[in-house]
């Protein structure tokens, strides 16, 4: 899960064609201070996928950024696209290797409830074996 995933995840589940935002309400959705460069350089709040690490989080969640207003940081997302699909984030160290898994595999397979995708299987193997 990327530091901006939270953002990504926000704004898809936003209906508004236009989500007005202070840089401070970022910060809080990602639970994190945004770097030094996004109060310095306008163009890190560039529509450009490769110009900051930030911006795949907009435009995955079909939104374009508008009226980037550096003095008072602010800006405005607008929607580009129909409602997205809103995927869940991705798994973080803290759900275990069980809930990894499960968020690898989500839609391609289905896991019943309880199912311990770690416990052994009764096969032996030897590594060492040759």
């Amino acid at each position: 899960m990327t530091k901006y995933e939270p953002l990504r995840v926000f704004l898809a589940r936003n209906a508004s064609s236009e989500v007005p935002m202070r840089f401070s309400e970022i910060e809080r959705i990602i639970g994190a201070p945004l770097p030094p460069v996004a109060f310095r350089h306008r163009a890190w709040w560039s529509n450009n996928p490769s110009n900051s690490v930030i911006t795949p989080a907009w435009l995955d969640a079909g939104y374009k950024t508008e009226r980037v207003d550096m003095a008072s940081q602010r800006l405005v997302f607008r929607r580009t696209t129909e409602r997205p699909i809103v995927r869940p984030p991705a798994a973080s160290p803290s759900v275990g290797v069980l809930g990894a898994l499960r968020s690898a595999l989500g839609g391609t397979v289905r896991v019943a409830d309880g199912a311990d995708l770690t416990a052994p299987t009764g096969e032996a193997w030897d590594a060492d074996a040759r």
